[in-house]
């Protein structure tokens, strides 16, 4: 399967190029915390491209009104292999001025709550693609792009607690943020090996970002008891005030990326931080 790639842009304003410039892309950028990180990206003067099936109208007016630099491309990652590929062109032309260039990977799937057999395998292998084999080869088109510019390169993964522990009725979604964090752990074992080779090496993070109130904690909060036995604890979650907003969790999550020592513990997360 293939898929287009449709780009809108924003205003940019008109000092940027005497600025050191930061690139930063993000995954699941029309909203929730994706949205949140976007908006807070372009608040920091940071260049953005947002990457998502849907488009942020919110987002573009914020950038727009406030002439930030900012591109959202709408492609569906269920069928990441065009996108990847339009990255990689899009960053090989680019010239190689930029300060600091980030890959934030952090959209994902949740499907209805229940076992992996009470789904369709088409809802099933577009959710992996999403979660888990659009993340590898977003990763990989990024870090070979880039790999010359004296830019600091980072790649953040967002990941859960549920790719650290399983839980029943979401098998997929710990399956893909398992892989993520196990990703993560070879590319920076990847990147240590290109530092000793002399080469230019980037820092790579899986980060769990906490529980945050989103659209996905109000499916897992609505799902089927009988199918979904951690349901009660989720609509808790709600009721009881533990769910973070998503633009206090990007605010965290950004402080976290910009720490000095970010990539040196590469499996994290933002509530230990």
């Amino acid at each position: 399967m293939s898929t287009t790639v449709s780009t809108t842009s924003s205003t940019t304003s008109s000092n940027d190029a005497a600025q050191p410039r930061s690139l930063t892309i993000i995954t699941g950028s029309s909203r929730g915390l994706g949205e949140a990180l976007a908006r807070q990206s372009l608040e920091a003067g940071q260049v953005v491209i947002g990457i998502a099936r849907g488009r942020s109208e919110a987002l573009e007016r914020f950038a727009h009104d406030r002439g930030l630099p900012l591109e959202q491309w709408q492609a569906d990652l269920a069928s990441p292999l065009t996108i990847a590929q339009h990255l990689a062109d899009t960053l090989r032309a680019q010239p190689r001025d930029w300060a600091a260039a980030t890959l934030i990977n952090n959209a994902g799937v949740v499907t209805t709550p229940g076992p992996i057999d009470g789904e369709s395998l088409e809802t099933l292998s577009a959710a992996l693609r999403v979660g888990l084999e659009a993340t590898v080869l977003l990763s990989a088109a990024f870090l070979d792009a880039t790999r010359d510019w004296p830019a600091d390169r980072k790649v953040l993964n967002i990941s859960s607690g549920l790719g650290r522990r399983a839980m029943a009725g979401s098998a997929l979604y710990c399956a893909a943020k398992a892989g993520m964090d196990n990703l993560s752990r070879a590319m920076a074992l990847d990147e240590e090996h290109k530092a000793a080779q002399g080469e230019r090496a980037a820092r790579v993070v899986s980060l769990a970002p906490g529980i945050i109130d989103t659209d996905m904690q109000a499916q897992l909060r609505g799902g089927d008891a009988s199918k979904f036995p951690d349901r009660d604890r989720f609509a808790a979650f709600k009721a009881e005030g533990q769910l973070a907003s998503a633009e206090d969790t990007a605010t965290q999550v950004l402080k976290f990326l910009a720490r000095n020592d970010f990539g040196q513990q590469v499996l994290a997360d933002v509530r230990d931080a």
